[in-house]
């Protein structure tokens, strides 16, 4: 009900200034109208840092709703979509089927630690979040294991400074109870120094987005609060909505407090650089 009809639950990336690209320090030119442009500029962004195009084998760990497989499809890359949701599943496999796409995209139901192959590029949009610190060296370990030479590792994440992190990683938060059961938000160090302990992958680029999470769940939680009555019909009580929104205003006054960050991050390997 509240999200646009790219059906993408995660930042988008609005444009600034007179141009349309994200600059950071520049302030987001948000709107509802733009919000589905800003979910494709910020797949689109994500997909050129793994240099996906014609041919591309892509791994995309974290299906969502099927917009970025979609996306990596019609660029004509051979993608592989991961998701432990079953309504995912459908919804994607029906979206893709009915883009033409069917040859292009594959979403299978699966942990990503079970995924198999060898891909060019792998992607993965805010998923970190939710996989918890004790499995974060499975994650990157899965990661390098199924990165062919050369190959890229993309992700977008929300992120904290690390000594919040550290002092989140020892609380039982309202969030955690409610909302994201077992997560943790890393920090950009966290994530550079896990990979470095557990695998041969590098962080190689950090580009910050945090402003434009901000507007992205501004927008949200407009569009939740005018659609309440729609919200109501579908079974959703009064705790469950002044919950939700709860959840969006906490969240939003985190990225605009700088208490919150939104990073996209490149990975490569030590053995792939000259």
């Amino acid at each position: 009900m509240f999200l646009d009809p790219t059906m993408t639950y995660s930042s988008a990336l609005f444009p600034t200034g007179t141009g349309h690209q994200p600059l950071p320090g520049h302030p987001p030119l948000a709107t509802h109208e733009g919000l589905p442009a800003a979910q494709h500029r910020k797949i689109d962004r994500l997909l050129d840092l793994a240099r996906v195009g014609p041919g591309t084998r892509l791994l995309e760990i974290g299906t969502g709703w099927g917009e970025l497989a979609l996306r990596a499809a019609a660029r004509g890359a051979q993608v592989v979509s991961l998701t432990l949701s079953e309504q995912q599943l459908a919804l994607a496999r029906h979206r893709i089927a009915a883009a033409g796409q069917a040859d292009r995209a594959e979403v299978r139901l699966c942990d990503y630690r079970a995924a198999e192959g060898r891909y060019d590029a792998v992607v993965s949009v805010e998923m970190i979040e939710a996989v918890g610190r004790p499995f974060w060296p499975d994650y990157f370990a899965t990661l390098d294991r199924v990165l062919a030479p050369g190959g890229r590792v993309a992700l977008q994440a929300i992120t904290m400074p690390h000594d919040r992190m550290l002092a989140s990683s020892r609380t039982y938060t309202w969030i955690l109870k409610y909302i994201f059961p077992g997560g943790l938000v890393p920090s950009v160090r966290a994530i550079e120094e896990t990979a470095a302990r557990h695998t041969r992958l590098r962080l190689t680029r950090a580009d910050t987005y945090g402003p434009h999470y901000a507007e992205t769940l501004r927008l949200w939680r407009e569009r939740f609060t005018e659609r309440s009555p729609q919200v109501t019909a579908l079974g959703f009580d009064e705790v469950f909505r002044r919950m939700w929104e709860l959840y969006l205003a906490h969240s939003e006054a985190g990225f605009r407090t700088g208490y919150l960050d939104l990073h996209q991050l490149l990975l490569t390997r030590d053995e792939d650089r000259p």
